[in-house]
């Protein structure tokens, strides 16, 4: 359930749009607003299973987010591992195992309460993205979690996912966020750390404690990523 405060907060946005009027609240004005939806070339590229093509650029990604739906809320995860990590089984299914995380479980908690995923594969390098929709479930089913075995380790479970739809989407995302040309890479030293986001957050009592996190940090993940 939505918390008091996150619950009065959404019904705030939702009265001060109900008395905004460039706020879009009708299909109507949303098709007056883009006239030329939806681009004919857009509806092409879906497909109701994967293609072999499609297939290909699931087996080159190393990065997928996964996005699902609960009682809490909307949730957009990034799941990650060498190429091919996500396995398609066939035409109409993907496996994606669930690696060691945080272990807040918000994917997994949401599936069990409403299986609605969507996917978007990032290949580096390539301009295209591919989006699925479907529906999934937590699996543990011991011949599947064997077949996701990294270093000896087992994921402690994996998402089988029933494809709906496949979309790519263009490049033009990619051209203008300028996302993988070495030109636009940012100094982490120039941002935040995760020991100062921790911080704000009130999860550290000092900088002092947030300073000892990041100085352990990569040493942890890089021990922990099975």
């Amino acid at each position: 359930m939505l918390g008091r405060t996150a619950y009065r907060g959404r019904v705030d946005a939702e009265e001060r749009a109900a008395h905004d009027e460039h706020t879009v609240t009708t299909l109507e004005r949303l098709l007056e607003v883009y006239p030329a939806a939806p681009a004919a070339n857009s509806l092409a590229k879906e497909s109701a299973t994967i293609t072999p093509s499609q297939a290909r650029i699931i087996d080159a990604a190393p990065f997928v987010v996964v996005a699902t739906v609960g009682d809490g809320g909307l949730d957009q995860s990034p799941r990650g591992d060498r190429p091919g990590f996500v396995v398609v089984r066939d035409e109409r299914t993907l496996v994606i195992p669930d690696r060691r995380g945080n272990h807040r479980l918000d994917t997994l908690r949401n599936v069990l309460a409403d299986p609605r995923v969507g996917l978007i594969f990032l290949v580096p390098g390539l301009g295209e993205e591919l989006r699925v929709r479907g529906t999934a479930v937590v699996s543990t089913d011991p011949d599947e979690l064997a077949r996701h075995e990294v270093k000896g380790v087992l994921p402690a479970s994996v998402l089988v996912v029933a494809v709906e739809r496949v979309y790519f989407q263009c490049a033009r995302a990619i051209k203008r966020s300028r996302l993988w040309d070495s030109a636009s890479r940012v100094d982490p030293k120039t941002l935040p750390t995760a020991g100062a986001m921790t911080r704000e957050a009130g999860g550290f009592a000092s900088d002092d404690e947030a300073a000892a996190y990041d100085a352990a940090l990569d040493k942890r993940q890089d021990a922990t990523l099975y």
